[in-house]
């Protein structure tokens, strides 16, 4: 497979990158941004950590916003960052044009109903393909941890819960811990999925926690002053869940922060400490 290089940044001595490549999985180019810390080489392969954007994101927005290079430089870590849906003219959209679902919003999942389904396979995108392109590319191991923001965050809980073997840790900010009872995925997971409920539970990390096999460690910040906090978010919803389930997180309620980038830029570091003691 091939990769295009459309963009390339020093940066904390290490390189950030932007990719494009056509995947087989969404069936469209997809962009992907990486950045590999001062101390990759062949010879000295890092670990990954996986992040996942939320709605109306590109690979952009935490590669410029979080801070998250000077950390990851330190600790040789590399970053990698995918879009949040496929992309392009073809590829099926909110017929209202709304931003909490279609393009942008592809909620890592792989929908189920036209004409959905022949792109929004975003699920298999994160968890297959795109860490075999990165793999083979770049100087960098199968050694992963995987984390996001918001709709990110619902991603990377869902995804780390169902392959609890091949993430060494996750975490998350502002996460939607149980998208089939709240507004923005009842919306995307209707469509994506059909009005079968009991196939959201799939992708609902609420239910997911509850029949999980294995524990990960699990970070999860939540800002007290976020707007979608009530409606939304609900991370109590899945304290309850991993206390019933036995099941080790750490949810931290920070004082006033909202759910923007200024809230992620003031913890990343925590997040980027906590993934490197467990992808030693």
């Amino acid at each position: 497979m091939s990769l295009e290089n459309i963009s390339s940044n020093r940066s904390f001595g290490g390189w950030h990158k932007q990719y494009t490549h056509t995947s087989r999985t969404v069936h469209c180019n997809m962009r992907f941004a990486i950045f590999l810390p001062p101390q990759a080489s062949e010879s000295n392969r890092v670990p990954v950590l996986y992040w996942l954007s939320g709605l109306t994101c590109t690979d952009e927005n935490f590669m410029q916003k979080a801070g998250a290079h000077r950390v990851a430089a330190e600790l040789g870590i590399a970053i990698v960052a995918p879009d949040t849906s496929p992309r392009g003219d073809s590829i099926p959209d909110d017929p209202d044009g709304a931003y909490d679902f279609g393009l942008g919003a592809g909620f890592y999942l792989n929908a189920t109903e036209a004409p959905w389904n022949r792109y929004y396979q975003m699920y298999d995108y994160v968890v297959k393909e795109l860490p075999a392109v990165v793999e083979a590319h770049f100087p960098v191991s199968d050694v992963k941890a995987i984390s996001g923001h918001s709709m990110g965050g619902h991603g990377a809980l869902s995804i780390a819960l169902k392959n609890s073997d091949d993430y060494r840790s996750v975490s998350a900010f502002s996460p939607i811990v149980n998208p089939a009872a709240v507004p923005w995925g009842e919306k995307a997971f209707s469509n994506y999925l059909g009005e079968d409920k009991s196939t959201w539970l799939e992708y609902d990390s609420c239910a997911l926690i509850k029949k999980a096999h294995k524990h990960l460690p699990m970070l999860i910040d939540q800002g007290d002053g976020d707007q979608f906090l009530h409606e939304q978010l609900k991370p109590g919803n899945l304290l309850q869940a991993a206390e019933e389930a036995g099941y080790p997180l750490e949810l931290r309620m920070q004082e006033g922060y909202d759910h923007s980038y200024y809230f992620i830029s003031s913890f990343i570091e925590d997040h980027l400490r906590f993934h490197a003691e467990h992808l030693k």
